[in-house]
């Protein structure tokens, strides 16, 4: 797998030369792989802060080509926010959620849909973050009525048939990242973190989670649209957080 995710021209340009572009002051580094990785000091996450990276290619992957490269990335951020020498081991709790046990190193929640992948990081806060590509399923209205919240199927279900896609995506995308976050994913009951849809569709609150999850209050929501046809959302519970957005630019030449 290993050659076959080698030999994509995307992913030697990737692993050649990695630019980062902030989307709150331009420009915000340009680093080779290696050089990003080996940064000293490392790459600074305040406390108050929540970094969401961006991966899209226009040039269609594979699945399973697109899950290495995520898995690669995810290994070369960790060692850059934990100042290591090398990637750290990634575990997988009881639900299936990552994490690194070794100290110094951020929590962190990666996502990817079609040939977009996301990643997010924070310091002291349990995150999740999904992304998924709109325009996939033609039975939003049947899978909300078998998997999400009664209210929410009756909401879906007024909105035009042209507006509905959108919204059953974004609300699957703000449920599935509050389920990450507690590390439960989807055997938590997606019908159990409930969202109230506005007169305009495209906003999206969260109006009920069950107990075990805490308070409504207690908990922040970012959506955001990581590439165009795609709806992806951040969640953690705790105080607002900074969000920085950074991108991976797949257009970078090869050294």
């Amino acid at each position: 797998m290993r050659d076959q995710i080698a030999a994509l021209p995307q992913w030697r340009r990737i692993r050649g030369r990695l630019p980062v572009v902030s989307a709150d002051r331009g420009i915000d580094c340009l680093l080779g792989a290696d050089e990003f990785a080996d940064r000293d000091p490392p790459v600074a996450l305040a406390a108050d802060e929540l970094h969401l990276w961006l991966w899209h290619s226009e040039q269609p992957f594979p699945p399973r080509q697109v899950s290495a490269l995520a898995r690669d990335a995810l290994g070369r951020l960790l060692q850059a926010y934990g100042g290591a020498g090398a990637p750290p081991p990634i575990l997988r709790g009881e639900h299936g959620k990552p994490f690194v046990a070794e100290a110094g190193f951020p929590q962190f929640n990666l996502s990817h849909s079609g040939c977009c992948v996301v990643f997010a990081f924070a310091r002291d806060h349990e995150i999740g973050v999904d992304v998924e590509m709109i325009g996939r399923r033609h039975s939003s209205l049947e899978l909300a009525r078998r998997f999400y919240a009664a209210e929410e199927a009756a909401a879906l279900g007024a909105l035009a048939e042209s507006e509905r896609e959108a919204a059953f995506m974004r609300m699957w995308t703000c449920k599935e990242a509050v389920l990450k976050a507690l590390g439960q994913g989807l055997s938590f009951g997606l019908h159990r973190v409930r969202f109230a849809i506005g007169p305009d569709s495209p906003a999206i609150a969260l109006q009920e989670i069950a107990a075990e999850a805490g308070r409504r209050e207690d908990w922040q929501l970012k959506r955001f649209e990581p590439a165009a046809g795609h709806a992806g959302a951040l969640a953690w519970r705790g105080p607002p957080l900074h969000v920085r957005t950074f991108r991976l630019h797949p257009e970078a030449a090869v050294d």
